[in-house]
């Protein structure tokens, strides 16, 4: 009997180890995008107490790091138990093709979330009829930021096309403004040339460029390059120097007139810097592109050899859930990817943006995953360097046109 009871109480002893169970969180969020991710993190471990979670992050703009981190471990054989990945060809032209990534359709089925995500997303995670990835946000990336008080000052309004870009900057400069646009290190320059593209060919041109319908030698798109170099022209010329926090700040503080970035710029004015929409920032579409809403989303996959799998599955649960979402993407600036959202968590921005999200013309975004393959991105940021450089409109259209090629684009 005696026996019996000891060999009971090292079962138990073994379960609830067991039970108490890890889960490794790898993303690029840190650091003023850190608090969104918490709250996350938060929420799961009032579900799963008994976890440990390691919230492991690599720091750098848009991925750049992390994602050269996890390259390495995958390939190596130790994935982390769940990651982040831009929703679309970044996961699934990469992980998803060499057969690395686990099908999450039964997940969507279980929990709803077939039914709570719109279509047009989830085929963008899908290939073959298998879901790959869940969403946790839907962010906006042709946002054109700016001070109002600064603007009214100045005696400029927002502009609605880059023509009328162009003109709003000579104005500027002759104002004093040294640098009306700020820019920072070289991919929020490829996001820059993301919206002027889009802004140059429209919504459909972009489509096509990405369906191989139009050739990047094609004039529409040359001229799309020449124009980002004027564009260029009246940016701040220590671009390479600045994380896109720091080019945020110069709106702040009124050293720049307009920065085009995503919408996590809204989550660090409000989370960050405590600023109110309207007043402390305002916004506008990107030159161009009004009635465009250009869009990413966060997501996170579950890749085959994940060590902790049932904690993973856990904690895309979490990530896909109504309250899930409501907590992360207020902190963030993006919004929900659900269609249930409450939209009374949100500020005004995020508010405009979910209106924009259901009646704007959606396309999706090169610099943050959705419409090309990673070969294609990783190596792009190369032409937009050599571009910067030269302003040879020609030459950078060719040499995109070869890495469209060797990535298979339209095939």
């Amino acid at each position: 009997m005696k026996k019996a009871l000891l060999i009971a109480a090292a079962l138990a002893v073994t379960t609830s180890a067991s039970a108490a169970g890890k889960l490794e969180i790898f993303s690029w969020w840190s650091g003023d995008e850190g608090p969104a991710l918490e709250a996350l993190v938060k929420l799961y471990k009032q579900k799963y107490p008994s976890v440990a979670v390691d919230n492991a992050t690599v720091s750098g703009g848009a991925g750049t790091n992390a994602k050269a981190v996890l390259k390495t471990r995958m390939l190596g054989g130790t994935p982390p138990d769940s990651f982040q990945a831009h929703a679309g060809q970044e996961l699934i032209g990469t992980w998803v093709v060499a057969g690395r990534m686990e099908d999450l359709s039964s997940l969507f089925k279980s929990e709803g979330f077939d039914k709570a995500f719109p279509k047009d997303l989830i085929k963008l995670i899908s290939t073959n009829g298998k879901i790959w990835s869940v969403p946790v946000n839907v962010h906006r990336s042709n946002v054109m930021w700016y001070n109002p008080a600064k603007l009214k000052a100045w005696g400029v309004t927002a502009p609605k096309t880059w023509p009328e870009f162009l003109k709003t900057c000579s104005t500027l400069k002759a104002k004093g403004v040294a640098a009306p646009l700020v820019v920072g290190e070289n991919w929020t320059q490829q996001h820059l040339w993301e919206s002027v593209m889009i802004g140059t060919l429209g919504a459909q041109g972009w489509e096509n460029l990405w369906a191989g319908k139009m050739k990047f030698t094609d004039p529409k798109v040359v001229a799309g390059f020449t124009t980002f170099g004027k564009v260029m022209d009246c940016a701040n010329k220590d671009a390479s120097g600045l994380s896109w926090q720091q080019a945020s700040d110069r709106i702040i503080d009124g050293t720049s007139a307009f920065n085009i970035m995503g919408d996590w710029a809204a989550g660090y004015f409000t989370t960050t810097k405590k600023l109110a929409p309207n007043t402390g920032f305002g916004w506008a579409p990107a030159p161009g592109t009004t009635k465009t809403f250009v869009m990413l989303a966060d997501s996170f996959g579950l890749p085959k050899g994940a060590k902790n799998r049932t904690e993973a599955m856990n904690w895309l649960k979490v990530l896909g859930s109504k309250a899930g979402q409501d907590a992360f993407n207020p902190l963030k600036g993006s919004i929900a990817a659900r269609t249930d959202s409450d939209l009374s968590k949100y500020n005004t921005y995020s508010k405009s943006a979910a209106a924009d999200w259901k009646s704007n013309k959606i396309v999706g975004s090169l610099v943050h995953g959705a419409v090309a393959p990673e070969s294609f991105t990783s190596a792009f940021g190369a032409v937009i360097d050599q571009f910067v450089a030269s302003k040879n409109s020609a030459g950078a259209a060719a040499a995109a046109q070869q890495l469209a090629v060797r990535a298979g684009i339209g095939k």
